[in-house]
């Protein structure tokens, strides 16, 4: 008695589908990694801590070593700043900026901003290099 099935399994892995998959994902890193570089847009040396601080949504208060203060790109006094960050954030739901201060910027400053987003109920995220 000859009991033998008809279908025959063969262990094949067919690797098309896989290979395709790790392209796709190969493509949206690198796509991903440029962008994520061309969102800095004024030169700040940034002190480095473990961890990474990228919200695109969010206002950016930048401090460069010379003392200058800016909102996302334009400069802005120091005298002015409070105002000038009140309007630009409105009445938008999610007040939150990052606060970019160069490492070589006077703790004076940054405590500065922090206080005006602290009078104002505003998150203040502080932006680093990553280690």
């Amino acid at each position: 008695m000859n009991l033998k099935g008809r279908n025959k399994i063969t262990p094949e892995f067919n690797m098309s589908s896989m290979t395709d998959i790790v392209f796709l994902l190969l493509i949206f890193f690198m796509i991903a990694s440029t962008l994520s570089k061309q969102l800095d847009t004024i030169e700040v040396k940034l002190p480095q801590a473990k961890g990474k601080t990228e919200n695109r949504s969010s206002i950016t208060v930048s401090i460069n070593k010379k003392n200058r203060f800016y909102i996302d790109e334009k400069s802005v006094s120091k005298s002015s700043l409070e105002t000038q960050l009140l309007n630009v954030l409105g009445t938008s739901d999610s007040r939150v900026i990052i606060l970019r201060a160069e490492k070589d910027v006077s703790i004076e400053e940054v405590v500065y901003v922090m206080s005006i987003a602290n009078q104002n109920s505003i998150k203040v995220v502080l932006a680093v290099d990553s280690k």
